[in-house]
């Protein structure tokens, strides 16, 4: 069983930036992509970024591209989402997940991760 805690949440203005960490207790074959995916009150999840441990595989959804950035600490089990220029729809609960690799198809899927983290809120007031 393997645990993830996000943190890092917090209200800016529109055009700050934040750092999300999401650490994991320890990683598996079952955790080789870390994702990220956020969700807007009254809105469905959606997927935010993905990141995977043994290689520079990444993937963003097109509306953080230029903006998001991913990085990783392999030593402290550990994945950073960088959250530039933000905006107010940005504002959301940020969930950290981890699951197989399963083809950079599956990055995107809410259904190829296997554990979540607890979510982290983020605001943005404009």
């Amino acid at each position: 069983q393997v645990q993830l805690a996000e943190s890092g949440g917090g209200l800016v203005q529109a055009g700050d930036s934040l750092r999300l960490t999401c650490a994991a207790s320890g990683r598996t074959p079952s955790t080789s992509v870390m994702g990220w995916f956020r969700q807007a009150p009254g809105k469905n999840r959606e997927f935010v970024g993905a990141i995977k441990w043994s290689d520079d595989s990444i993937s963003f959804a097109d509306s953080v591209k230029g903006r998001f950035t991913l990085s990783r600490d392999n030593a402290a089990n550990t994945v950073y989402l960088q959250m530039n220029n933000l905006k107010s729809e940005d504002t959301a609960v940020y969930y950290c997940a981890a699951g197989p690799n399963r083809g950079s198809y599956f990055f995107s899927k809410e259904s190829a991760y296997i554990y979540w983290g607890q979510g982290a809120q983020v605001t943005v007031s404009s």
